[in-house]
């Protein structure tokens, strides 16, 4: 790859990924080291890229995981999860895939911001965002898994019904 092709990605694909980084970290500074980290490690490893995913979701992939590297090397965060079965969940979900795409991030989080009322709000961020499981969920607010699995898929309904109007 020639480096004006891997220029046109990066100028397509960064706007993407930083927003995605925000998303997870809330800080803009991390965000724009993570996103820088992740188009360097992605320049190296491009000949790995199979093309079974779309250009967009590897990025975000490589992304996540400088990310969770990131909190691991800061202690930020206690990895109890498999690094890779969350990222097959992620693919297998397809709502939650609509959330890398900028267009779909910007929908959902203005959604989420002036639509979805608490606790939906925090459910859906803590879920999609932080990835927690729904019994670390349940835990948070004092409730069962059961209630946090409900109260998930209660806030994803709404986000769907409130995409489905605007679009």
């Amino acid at each position: 790859m020639t480096s004006e092709e891997f220029e046109n990605i990066y100028q397509i694909y960064f706007k993407d990924i930083y927003y995605y980084m925000l998303s997870l970290s809330k800080d803009k500074h991390i965000a724009e080291d993570i996103t820088s980290e992740t188009f360097l490690k992605a320049i190296k490893s491009i000949d790995k890229f199979r093309g079974d995913t779309k250009l967009r979701v590897w990025l975000c992939q490589i992304a996540k995981n400088e990310y969770f590297s990131y909190l691991r090397k800061n202690k930020k965060v206690d990895f109890r999860k498999d690094l890779d079965d969350i990222i097959e969940k992620e693919e297998a979900d397809l709502f939650e895939k609509d959330i890398i795409s900028n267009e779909g991030f910007i929908k959902i989080s203005n959604i989420i911001r002036s639509s979805l009322k608490e606790p939906y709000n925090e459910i859906f961020r803590l879920r999609v965002y932080d990835e927690l499981s729904f019994k670390e969920i349940g835990n948070i607010f004092g409730k069962t898994d059961n209630w946090a699995c409900v109260t998930y898929h209660r806030a994803r309904k709404k986000i769907q019904k409130e995409l489905e109007g605007k679009s």
